[in-house]
């Protein structure tokens, strides 16, 4: 219970919710394509279960990949993964994937399409989330994860509107989502345990245990996604 008290808790619980924000906006538009063909009677019974379907299954998705980041050189693999997330998520959509997604006039066949389509979506979502419990620590991790995705929900099912409309006002927000990935990149990769347990690879140089290359992981991931991403963006816009 002392661990929930915690600034770093608190700070990995806004970081899960504004990560879910910013990659989970598309799971609104799939909840209602899918939906938009069932009776008005069974739109919100086919929300409620389409949706509690994908977050039970993104926590199952979650907790492996919590496992896998035990593993050497994988907290590598998704530090790089979160940076291609961050400078991605800078750049202008090329096309509109949810033209694909086909509404049922059947509730557990829209359901089934919400999970699906969530399934699909979610690897960059289960990649961030999972990379942002981890500086948490300890035996609060998936706790930690389920009250994350518990309240990002309403933000995302009914207040995904609000949140594109600040968005498209204040590009800001996603530059700092960006960012905010690439920090958690950062701090991800100097905490794989090939670079800082001396059991692990023992061969290998180790990072000191000093808090501050945490730090500095963090802020030059954060930087790296900004740049890329800027980079990238000026030279679409100058092609285009």
């Amino acid at each position: 219970m002392q661990a929930l008290m915690t600034p770093e808790f608190w700070i990995a619980v806004g970081q899960i919710i504004m990560i879910d924000i910013l990659l989970g906006g598309d799971n609104a538009v799939v909840i209602a394509l899918a939906c938009r063909k069932l009776p008005p009677a069974q739109r919100t019974k086919g929300i409620l279960w389409g949706t509690a379907g994908a977050i039970v299954l993104r926590v199952i998705l979650i907790f492996f990949a919590l496992q896998l980041l035990a593993i050497p050189f994988l907290k590598l693999v998704g530090a790089i993964l979160l940076v291609w997330i961050g400078v991605k998520l800078l750049l202008p959509e090329d096309d509109d994937g949810h033209a694909n997604i086909e509404g049922s006039d059947k509730l557990w066949g829209a359901v089934k399409t919400v999970i699906v389509a969530d399934l699909v979506m979610s690897v960059d979502n289960v990649i961030a989330i999972a990379g942002a419990a981890e500086t948490a620590g300890g035996d609060h991790t998936m706790p930690l994860v389920i009250f994350g995705l518990l309240v990002s929900i309403p933000i995302i099912v009914w207040g995904s509107q609000m949140v594109i409309k600040l968005m498209d006002r204040y590009p800001l927000i996603i530059t700092a989502g960006a960012m905010l990935l690439g920090w958690i990149a950062g701090t991800m990769a100097v905490s794989d345990p090939a670079l800082v347990n001396p059991e692990v690879m023992p061969l290998l140089p180790k990072l000191p245990p000093e808090g501050w290359i945490k730090y500095a992981a963090g802020v030059s991931g954060a930087l790296l996604v900004y740049a890329i991403g800027s980079g990238l963006r000026a030279r679409r816009t100058a092609v285009a």
